[in-house]
């Protein structure tokens, strides 16, 4: 388990956001590939539909991904999704948690976010964490295991 690289990030509206700032919360951080795009929305709203029980678990759901405020302020007003989205243009964070990964497309190489969800606990330390994730069910998955880890 190792402490999660924390940084400085704006959100939808341009505020400077931290990780720091969540400390005492429980915080599902999940990495994806692009706003607006059929997967990254499914995952968006799956997370916002289930905002309520997350807040009541102490936690704090934080998307990233490399498009601008502006496009997660559209992407968010558009789908009405109640979880922070913060911008990574620089790449520098995402390159921090080890997603921005080669990848394979129509037989093409490129460079890109690999969907991936952090779990970090109230001290900020990283204790679980699902690689190449499959949105179907991961919001349920996400959960069950933030209760699992409260009951011990």
């Amino acid at each position: 388990m190792n402490q999660a690289p924390d940084f400085q990030l704006p959100d939808s509206n341009g505020k400077k956001r931290t990780l720091k700032e969540f400390r005492g919360k429980y915080i599902v951080l999940y990495f994806y590939p692009k706003d607006d795009t059929p997967g990254c929305t499914l995952e968006g709203r799956d997370f916002t539909a289930r905002i309520k029980e997350f807040e009541s678990l102490n936690t704090v759901v934080i998307g990233i991904s490399t498009d601008s405020p502006e496009s997660h302020c559209n992407f968010s007003e558009k789908y009405k999704l109640g979880i922070i989205l913060l911008s990574d243009q620089t790449k520098e964070v995402v390159k921090k948690y080890g997603v921005w990964e080669k990848q394979l497309l129509f037989l093409k190489l490129f460079y890109g976010v690999s969907r991936t969800t952090f779990l970090i606990n109230p001290q900020g330390v990283i204790i679980h964490t699902w690689k190449k994730v499959t949105v179907n069910g991961h919001v349920e998955e996400v959960l069950e295991k933030i209760k699992e880890l409260r009951k011990k």
